[in-house]
């Protein structure tokens, strides 16, 4: 992908990809001082429309993952809202895009800190397809890394430092021939995929790790639990889950901005129920699906159009 003529914004103005330049020494680079969003646009050809997903909570996230950085934001979660508009108006995308809004320490210098570091704050949205194949069931390990506890680093910020976690149970389990990992918590509980929420069922009920297993509070994960409650009637239970869950489940689903809904064959070699999309998987992700899309009335809500309000012709 050549990113170089792409228009972002960075450094408080519009300016294109290859002139928005970081520090090799840049804080954020360094130490890991920063934190992310990730948004999700779906576009409707149909509509000639392209549907930006939750925007606004996501952006109220990252204002809570800033906050714990002691990193100020340079505008409202409304402001940020239209400048996403605007990016993505500006690229005249017509296709489904990935929004990464971040902030982090731009101090460059040696000496890890938070402290008399100044912020900077940049938005890049790009094409994107999908992140994991969600076409097919998904192998999945748990992995011999446990995820970050809250007595070393918050892990419902979503601090880039802390991916490192994520990118050694990842390459972890794609080496040993798996699609994905599953983390557990410091005391052995279920908590999350690499960069997803994870779900089970078990006799029509669904289950999903609790805040207290350090998992980061998904906008999806939270979408999804709504829609499960509000559409299907099913009940959804917050609590610790046991390893052992894994393999007794009915059906397990990973949820996420970048992986919409992804359903799981296997974990440890032991299939999931006959392997194959489960019912309340497959109505929650058909449901997702059209909702993103604009084709839900009563979730419009959800979902901020990039073109309807522009002077933009496509």
């Amino acid at each position: 992908m050549d990113l170089s003529e792409i228009s972002v914004y960075a450094h408080g103005g519009f300016r294109r990809y290859e002139d928005a330049k970081i520090g090799l020494l840049s804080h954020g680079l360094q130490y890991g001082t920063g934190c992310f969003e990730g948004i999700r646009g779906y576009w409707v050809p149909e509509q000639r429309e392209l549907f930006l997903v939750l925007v606004r909570d996501h952006y109220e996230r990252l204002a809570t993952s800033s906050k714990i950085l002691t990193i100020a934001l340079p505008k409202s979660a409304d402001e940020l809202v239209d400048l996403t508009v605007e990016i993505c108006l500006r690229n005249n995308y017509q296709r489904d895009v990935y929004v990464r809004p971040f902030c982090y320490k731009a101090a460059e210098d040696v000496g890890v800190r938070l402290h008399g570091s100044p912020d900077a704050f940049a938005i890049v949205a790009i094409p994107f397809t999908h992140y994991l194949d969600t076409e097919r069931g998904l192998h999945v390990c748990v992995s011999s890394w446990r995820r970050t506890d809250d007595t070393m680093a918050p892990p419902r910020a979503k601090i880039t430092g802390l991916y490192i976690n994520s990118a050694l149970a990842k390459s972890e389990a794609v080496e040993n021939g798996y699609d994905e990992a599953i983390l557990l918590s410091h005391d052995g509980h279920v908590a999350e995929g690499s960069a997803e929420n994870v779900f089970l069922t078990r006799r029509g009920v669904l289950y999903t790790p609790d805040p207290s297993q350090n998992v980061l509070e998904g906008v999806t994960r939270k979408a999804i639990i709504d829609i499960a409650r509000n559409d299907l009637g099913l009940e959804v239970i917050e609590r610790s889950i046991d390893r052992g869950e894994l393999y007794a489940a009915d059906e397990i689903f990973f949820t996420g901005t970048a992986t919409g809904i992804a359903y799981v064959a296997s974990v440890d070699r032991r299939r999931v129920g006959d392997g194959e999309i489960g019912p309340i998987t497959k109505t929650l992700s058909d449901l997702y699906a059209r909702i993103v899309t604009g084709r839900e009335p009563r979730y419009a809500g959800w979902l901020t159009p990039t073109y309807a309000s522009s002077n933009v012709k496509v």
